[in-house]
């Protein structure tokens, strides 16, 4: 039987939540690389918020997603043909792509990792993407300095919980906001957050005055909305707020909602600023490199929610917002 590449194809703009049919199942031959070209078998793809963002029409950072077209998305795959001299059968590599089973990479924008270094999905989180958005958010925008806190909400997904960390390797008072017990537990139990906020059941404004009673220093924010209002609330003088992430507006159907307490940056002198992650892909290394020294000396620690079967695609992707997923959502699509 000849093998087939399935791929998730968007097929409509979403509306709220995206649902299984904003995309087709499709399936085609196997492609063969031509010079220059390599052939990937993807193992594990990354399942990401911002991924709802690209689904959209309209300005963005990046070109949107397609009609027709494979679905975005960064994986961790192995070359299993090569006619490109860089690439060879057997490595392991990095790169946009997408929701497919199989892709054809000329090696733009493609890294190789090294299975021995790490397991293949922990190059999706603290030494993927999240690990550089954590690592150049926190450091280039927050500037926190020792004895500072930190707040960080989202704190136990892929990106805030490296935050939290390293923000205590660097000496800083850290608060940690997530979505239930056992989340909260973990920040503070095993990766050593001074506090958990949870923002199910907790007042979450009442419960950073409690928690930062000298103001929060710097803030990444992840979700925006009803949290992001609350940290403004209660910022330190100069404070530094950066904007990563508003997963709690991303499936909108009414227009997004801005922060009302926004006159807390006058009043308090303090700065908000977004950031998107490719703009220090030329640091990359930088980050990595530190990342890679905190995880084997046991100060980081890696979290990841792997998901077996690439047919459940859809499906998974909805764990991201409905709070399901503890710490980097993979989906795992072969062995």
């Amino acid at each position: 039987m000849s093998i087939v590449n399935h791929q998730f194809r968007l097929a409509a703009r979403p509306v709220g939540l995206p649902k299984r049919s904003d995309w087709t199942f499709t399936e085609e031959p196997l492609p063969e690389p031509g010079d220059g070209a390599f052939l990937v078998k993807v193992l594990f793809i990354s399942l990401d918020p911002a991924m709802r963002g690209w689904m959209n029409e309209g300005r963005s950072y990046v070109a949107p997603v397609g009609i027709g077209d494979v679905m975005r998305a960064g994986a961790i795959g192995r070359v299993i043909a090569s006619k490109h001299p860089g690439f060879a059968i057997g490595d392991h590599v990095y790169g946009g792509f997408g929701v497919q089973e199989y892709a054809l990479s000329k090696g733009e924008g493609v890294a190789k990792v090294d299975p021995n270094l790490a397991p293949l999905p922990v190059f999706l989180g603290a030494l993927g993407m999240p690990g550089m958005t954590a690592y150049f958010g926190l450091f280039d925008i927050g500037k926190p300095q020792p004895g500072q806190t930190v707040v960080v909400s989202g704190a136990a997904g892929a990106v805030g919980m490296v935050v939290g960390q390293i923000a205590k390797i660097h000496g800083c008072r850290v608060v940690g906001i997530a979505g239930g017990a056992e989340k909260c537990r973990y920040l503070a139990a095993e990766l050593g957050f001074d506090a958990a906020i949870d923002y199910k059941t907790d007042d979450v404004r009442k419960a950073l005055r409690q928690q930062c009673p000298n103001g929060i220093d710097v803030y990444f924010d992840n979700v925006g909305g009803d949290i992001l209002d609350a940290a403004l609330a209660n910022l330190a003088r100069h404070a530094r707020i950066i904007i990563c992430g508003a997963i709690s507006q991303y499936n909108n159907t009414t227009p997004v909602k801005g922060p009302s307490n926004y006159l807390s940056l006058l009043v308090n002198r303090a700065s908000m600023t977004g950031m998107v992650v490719f703009d220090y892909a030329d640091r990359y290394p930088e980050a990595a490199k530190a990342m890679a020294g905190w995880l084997a000396a046991g100060k980081l620690r890696s979290r990841e929610d792997i998901v077996k079967g690439f047919e459940t695609f859809p499906e998974t992707l909805l764990k991201l917002f409905a709070g399901e997923n503890f710490g980097k959502l993979v989906l795992q699509v072969a062995e």
